[in-house]
């Protein structure tokens, strides 16, 4: 296998008159972790289903390993773990059924790799699958899609269900998978996760790619929302005119007000110290702010374009 584990050209899928995604262009490397970023919606469980073959593209081509994700599915599904964003399990079955089942369709499944996983994420395999709550079926269908030892994952929101712990341990297990020479595909909607184990990010929005970077330029793209409370009203020039510092928008005369920071904060910190700050809240990077930053940014160059 050398070829790329995903190279996707053009891809696009309509949904009658409805995009589902249009024009994808990017590559994943081998050994890294490629974060799929985008709100609910936005196109990466299409863009996942594409990848595996699961529907046809309208046009372009998405290729694993050198082999077409479309013509070549049944080939391309040896090659990978894959973990859907709606997991559906045979509810009839215990999950130690269910995973033999399962191991049946792959060849040389370890069973030291197995029990690995599963004592890992403490998968509970003797009862029905119909009684086990939604974390433990995302726990079943993580094991299911890491036991056969596949060189590249396809994870869609595969923290779904979890408990912050088990979120961790996934994290962690990917990590150490990227240090084997895995390659991980990982769609989530959640930025704090992504930015933890990710080596590039690819944003989509609305079914269109708008960037791929890695996350150093991811950081440098976002914004944190502040809110400050005075005792009194406050000249709120006094922040707007911070390098890297937005005013969002004030109440009560100036005595509330939020701010955006993308840069700055030393500064903006040092002149809060000098005024009656009787509240602040810093709030954690959204998501919103890292596309509304790469959006700006690609009508500016539009604009720029037109004239």
């Amino acid at each position: 296998m050398d070829n790329l584990p995903i190279q996707v050209e053009g891809l696009t899928r309509f949904y009658g008159r409805n995009r589902g995604v249009e024009d994808l262009a990017f590559t994943v490397e081998r050994g890294e972790i490629f974060g799929f970023l985008g709100p609910n919606g936005a196109g990466k469980t299409t863009t996942i289903r594409l990848l595996m073959g699961l529907i046809r593209p309208t046009r372009g081509s998405a290729r694993i390993f050198g082999l077409d994700c479309w013509q070549d599915a049944a080939s391309v599904k040896r090659h990978v773990g894959y973990v859907p964003g709606d997991v559906r399990l045979y509810e009839g079955m215990t999950g130690a059924q269910f995973l033999d089942f399962l191991a049946g369709f792959r060849r040389g499944v370890d069973p030291a790799r197995r029990r690995m996983l599963v004592e890992r994420f403490e998968v509970e395999l003797s009862r029905q699958i119909k009684h086990l709550s939604r974390g433990n079926r995302q726990k079943l269908a993580l094991v299911q899609a890491l036991m056969h030892d596949p060189p590249l994952l396809l994870l869609d929101e595969p923290s779904s269900g979890l408990d912050p712990l088990m979120q961790s341990e996934l994290l962690a297990l990917l990590r150490e998978e990227r240090n084997r020479g895995k390659t991980v595909f990982l769609s989530s909607h959640l930025l704090h996760e992504v930015e933890r184990v990710a080596d590039r990010v690819g944003i989509i929005r609305d079914g269109l790619l708008v960037a791929v970077a890695t996350i150093d330029e991811l950081k440098r793209q976002r914004t944190r929302r502040m809110e400050v409370t005075f005792s009194v009203p406050v000249d709120l020039a006094q922040l707007a005119g911070i390098a890297g510092v937005q005013v969002l928008q004030s109440r009560e005369e100036g005595r509330w007000v939020e701010l955006g920071v993308s840069d700055g904060l030393p500064v903006l910190l040092r002149r809060l110290s000098e005024l009656p700050v009787v509240d602040l809240v810093y709030a954690p990077p959204d998501l919103d702010s890292v596309f509304l930053g790469y959006y700006q940014r690609q009508e500016a160059i539009a604009g720029e374009r037109a004239r």
